[in-house]
C-alpha cells in the first residue's frame, strides 16, 4: 500500500509513465462517456501502454479504440458495484497481477471514490489520481472533489484537466470500419431495411424503471409505421422477448434486429438511418457518437448527468420527480417519472426531428 504522502503531490508527468492503467468497470453507455477523456489521456501520453481495467462488455468498445486504449483487464467485481456479478474467487488474482504490473500511473474514472479509491489502492501503482467524496480530500493536480453537478462526459474531462493535461474536447465518437459497414450492409439486405426511411425503436434498459411502457412504444411504432416510416426494434439477445412483445403490440411490419448486430454493425445503421425513439440507456450514446438524431424517453434517471449534449440533434422527454435519479429495479410508487411521458409528447418530437431534415 502506498504511503499517503506520496499521494499529496500533483502527478510527476515529466517521469516514467510508460505504463498507465484505467479503472473504470461500467456498461457500454458509461465507457462512451469517458471516451474523450480517454482521447484526452492518449494525447498526452501518445507513448504509453494504457490499459482499461473494466468489464467484459467492454469489450466491443476497446475494439474501436485501439488508438486510445491498448488491452483490457477484466475486474472480477465488488459487492458495491451493481453492473455484474462478483466472481470473490476470481479477486485475490486479479489483485496479485495488477500489483507486478507496477504501474506507473492508475486513474480512477469510477464514481466519487468512496468503494473504487480503496481499488485503485490495492493496485499499488506508483502514482495514482482520480476523485474524492470529500472537499478536504482534494488535492491540486492529483485528486478532485466529486463534481456532482456536472455531465458525466464533462466530470472525467473535469478531471483530466485537474492533474494537468488539455481536456477540452467533449465530442463523442465512435469509429466505423469497413467492416462495420459490410456488417450492417448484409443484414439491411437480408431483413429489406430501407435505412433512408428507417426509425429505430429500442425499448429495452437494463433497469425495469427505466422503461417506458411498452404499450407506449407500441402506439408511437405503429403510429410512425402508419405514416410510412419502416420501423427497427433494436436490443441485445436477451431483450428478444421484450421485442416480440413490442412486435405483438404494434401489429405493423418491423424488423427485429434484437441480436442480430456488433456494436460496429449496429453502429454501421444507426448513422445511416433517420431517428432512434429509445430509454436513456447505453444506445443513447451510440447514436449522438454517430449523430443520428434521437427522441430519449428517460424514465427515473439523472437527466442532467446523461442527456445527450447536443440538443440540436436530440430531444430529452422526462417528468421532474423528487425521487429521481432512481436505483430501483422496479419502482415501488407506480413509476410516475415514466408515466408522465404521454405518447402524444413523443410523437411531437419524433415527428418534429423527421421533419427537419436533419441526418447524421
Amino acid at each position: 500500500m502506498m504511503k499517503d504522502a506520496r499521494a499529496a503531490v500533483p502527478i510527476d508527468w515529466e517521469g516514467r509513465l510508460s505504463k498507465v492503467a484505467v479503472f473504470r468497470a461500467l456498461n457500454l453507455g458509461d465507457m462512451l462517456c469517458a471516451i474523450p477523456a480517454l482521447r484526452a489521456l492518449r494525447r498526452k501520453l501518445p507513448d504509453a501502454r494504457i490499459t482499461l481495467v473494466g468489464l467484459e462488455s467492454a469489450t466491443p468498445v476497446l475494439r474501436h479504440f485501439p488508438a486510445y486504449l491498448d488491452e483490457l483487464v477484466i475486474f472480477p467485481g465488488d459487492p458495491a458495484f451493481p453492473e455484474q456479478p462478483v466472481h470473490g474467487d476470481a479477486l485475490p488474482g486479479f489483485y496479485r497481477d495488477m500489483r507486478e504490473r507496477t504501474f506507473d500511473l492508475v486513474l480512477q474514472l469510477h464514481g466519487s471514490g468512496q468503494q473504487s479509491n480503496d481499488i485503485v489502492r490495492a493496485m499499488e501503482p506508483a502514482q495514482w489520481a482520480g476523485f474524492v467524496p470529500a472537499t478536504e480530500q482534494a488535492v491540486p493536480g492529483r485528486f478532485l472533489p466529486w463534481p456532482d453537478h456536472l455531465h458525466e462526459i464533462h466530470r472525467y474531462l473535469a478531471l483530466l484537466a485537474h492533474i494537468g493535461v488539455d481536456a477540452e474536447d467533449d465530442d463523442l465518437e465512435l469509429p466505423i470500419s469497413a467492416s462495420d459497414h459490410a456488417e450492417g450492409d448484409a443484414l439491411a439486405s437480408r431483413l429489406g431495411l430501407d435505412l433512408d426511411r428507417t426509425v429505430f425503436i429500442h425499448p429495452g434498459a437494463r433497469l425495469a424503471s427505466r422503461r417506458w411502457p411498452l404499450e407506449r412504444y407500441a402506439e408511437v411504432a405503429g403510429a410512425l409505421a402508419d405514416a410510412g416510416w419502416q420501423i427497427a426494434i433494436t436490443g441485445s439477445k436477451g431483450e428478444a422477448p421484450l421485442a416480440q412483445r413490442l412486435k405483438a403490440a404494434m401489429d405493423r411490419p418491423c424488423v427485429d434486429l434484437c441480436g442480430e448486430t456488433s456494436l460496429g454493425g449496429l453502429a454501421s445503421l444507426l448513422q445511416r438511418g433517420r431517428l432512434l425513439v429509445c430509454n436513456d440507456t447505453g444506445i443513447s450514446h451510440v447514436a449522438a457518437s454517430v449523430h443520428l438524431p434521437s427522441v430519449v424517453i428517460a424514465s427515473g434517471s439523472d437527466v442532467a448527468r446523461w442527456a445527450p449534449l447536443d440538443t440540436q440533434r436530440h430531444t430529452v422527454l422526462h417528468t421532474p420527480m423528487a425521487c429521481r435519479p432512481c436505483a430501483y429495479d422496479e419502482c415501488p410508487v407506480g413509476h410516475p417519472c415514466a408515466l408522465g411521458v404521454e405518447v402524444d409528447h413523443v410523437m411531437a418530437e419524433a415527428v418534429r426531428r423527421l421533419n427537419s431534415g436533419d441526418r447524421p
